[in-house]
Parts: C-alpha cells; sequence; structure tokens
C-alpha cells in the first residue's frame, strides 16, 4: 500500500444512485411537518419595573376566618389549662386527703366556667373591634375599581361554595 495515495484509503461504500437517494430522504425528513400536539404558552416578556398597570385581583383563599382559629386556639388553651390545674390540684390533695376524682372535678369547674367565659367575653371584644374597621385605599395613576356582588344559593347537606369570579 506504500505507493497508493492517502487519500484514496476512503472509498464510499454507496453508489451514486443511492447516495441521491439517501440525500432526498434526508432532505425529505427535514422538511416533513411535525405533528401538532396541545402546548401551554407563558408569556416571558419582562414585567415592567414602575409605571401604570392595569390591577390584578388578587383572591382571598384563607379557610378559616382569623378570629375563629384564635377562639380555637384560646379554647384548646384553656382546656389545657383546665386539665393542668386539675391534675396540679389533684395531685397536692393526694399528700392530704383521700380525694376522689369527683372532688378533684368539682374544684376544677369553677375554674374551667371562669376561664370559657373570659375566653367568650375576649372574642366578643374581638369580634365588635374587627367589625368597625375602616380601610383606606390610597391609589396613584389610572385605576378601576369593580365591585361585583355574586348570589350562589348551595343546596344539600353538604354545599361546597367556589367563591370565584370567572370572566
Amino acid at each position: 500500500m506504500p505507493d497508493q495515495d492517502p487519500s484514496a484509503a476512503w472509498q464510499p461504500r454507496m453508489t451514486a444512485t443511492e447516495a441521491t437517494d439517501e440525500a432526498r430522504r434526508i432532505i425529505e425528513d427535514a422538511y416533513r411537518p411535525v405533528p401538532q400536539i396541545p402546548t401551554a404558552y407563558r408569556d416571558t416578556a419582562p414585567l415592567p419595573a414602575y409605571g401604570s398597570t392595569p390591577p390584578v385581583p388578587q383572591p382571598d383563599r384563607r379557610i378559616v376566618p382569623a378570629w375563629a382559629a384564635g377562639t380555637a386556639v384560646a379554647g384548646i388553651g384553656v382546656g389545657a389549662t383546665c386539665v393542668g390545674l386539675g391534675c396540679g390540684i389533684w395531685l397536692a390533695c393526694q399528700g392530704f386527703a383521700a380525694v376522689t376524682l369527683t372532688g378533684v372535678l368539682f374544684i376544677t369547674l369553677p375554674i374551667a366556667a371562669l376561664a370559657a367565659v373570659a375566653t367568650a367575653i375576649g372574642s366578643a371584644v374581638r369580634s365588635v373591634k374587627a367589625s368597625r374597621s375602616e380601610t383606606h385605599h390610597h391609589y396613584s395613576g389610572p385605576v378601576r375599581v369593580e365591585n361585583n356582588a355574586i348570589t350562589a344559593p348551595a343546596y344539600g347537606l353538604i354545599a361546597r361554595n367556589r367563591n370565584e369570579l370567572n370572566r
């Protein structure tokens, strides 16, 4: 092989007609339309750093009102306190006399009643204060305010309300 040209070492493995057919197949594959499938579109345009932009609805998705959650936490605290005081009194009385569970319950019932009344009064005062709140809106720039009232009846034993405004 030393007397042959080194560039001749590579020999094509296809004939001219096979190469033409293969080239035609590759070009047809490249220009064949891609099957359309549903896609999603996300707008990637940058948002303005400042300036007038339209208001965006921001629905409130709280499940439980704050006052109800606060009342529930206070109720749990009152119950835990009453149980703790009752157990403490029971343990203290254990050394002084033969105390029955009924006696301990009669001692802790007035404490539990006072704590429940205090929690109820606190919840009532908080709800009265919350009902008299003022809201001030300060806007700068063009703003469009819409007030929509939606009435949706709920029927049946179990009702599910979806308070969403679909436009």
